[in-house]
């Protein structure tokens, strides 16, 4: 079967897509990195991919609020294709800078699905500062396609708002759906329940990553384009000492690779 086509956008202030790019064709996509005004100027269509991913970075220097400007250039001038290509089935992924547009979009965080009015939000961190760690993750299960067969994750962070945000009544409702998908957890193992630095941006329920009803349109915060190999690991050489004293094979993939791998093998 071909290998399905991954559109990795690109754009101002976008700076993780070499890496996202590279993960899906690690995983065996055909990925390409596509600038946004192409797009818009029909110089490349995205109804020629199954996947679509919105990168990390900080598009338009995070100008009035991180993620708003591309959404509203998106929306804008794409809408129609984003519907469509939602429609027909394909799979987006947003991460960090990539999920805050999905959010603002409104592609993310409304219970009744894709497309809708902004109904969440993620926002300044509870520190007031950029924070730059690692975190664990645990999963809500397998109903997203990104998740499947995932139950834990450890990956990196860098974002200045990535404090998820809703009224209770949204919150309710999108566990209630099944849209929450990875929530901040202690590396013992259980909820952060909202206490740094296992939670690192206060986020609501320790929400780190939703997807839609569907489970086909998915964002988090955290990095898994960061996380592809083992030495990505910030304790990769205790890792190292460790397998070799005991005998056992190294590890050669990071956590994040799975993520990848489940969009690419749901089109074989």
């Amino acid at each position: 079967m071909t290998a399905p086509r991954a559109l990795v956008l690109t754009g101002y202030g976008i700076n993780c897509d070499r890496e996202t790019a590279f993960a899906f064709r690690a995983c065996g996509a055909q990925a390409v990195r596509v600038h946004v005004n192409d797009l818009i100027d029909g110089h490349d269509r995205l109804s020629r991919y199954q996947i679509l991913a919105f990168p990390g970075g900080f598009s338009y220097g995070d100008d009035i609020a991180s993620g708003k400007v591309l959404a509203n250039k998106v929306k804008t001038h794409l809408a129609d294709a984003v519907a469509a290509f939602v429609e027909a089935g394909g799979l987006a992924i947003g991460i960090c800078n990539g999920f805050q547009v999905m959010v603002k979009y409104g592609l993310l965080g409304h219970p009744a699905g894709a497309g809708r009015e902004q109904a969440s939000t993620l926002t300044t961190n509870d520190s007031s500062r950029y924070e730059d760690r690692w975190v664990h993750l645990e999963s809500e299960g397998d109903r997203c396609v990104f998740t499947r067969g995932i139950r834990r994750l450890y990956l990196p962070v860098a974002h200045g708002e990535g404090k998820f945000f809703a009224d209770p009544e949204t919150l309710d409702a999108l566990e209630e759906t099944g849209c929450v998908v990875l929530r901040y957890a202690r590396e013992s193992g259980g909820p952060a329940q909202g206490r740094f630095p296992w939670n690192p941006n206060g986020s609501a329920r320790d929400i780190a990553g939703i997807s839609d009803p569907t489970g086909r349109v998915f964002g988090l915060m955290p990095h898994p384009e960061r996380h592809l190999h083992f030495t990505n690991h910030p304790g990769w050489t205790r890792i190292q000492d460790r397998a070799l004293r005991e005998g056992k094979p190294l590890p050669r993939e990071g956590d994040g690779m799975q993520i990848f791998r489940n969009a690419v093998e749901y089109f074989r």
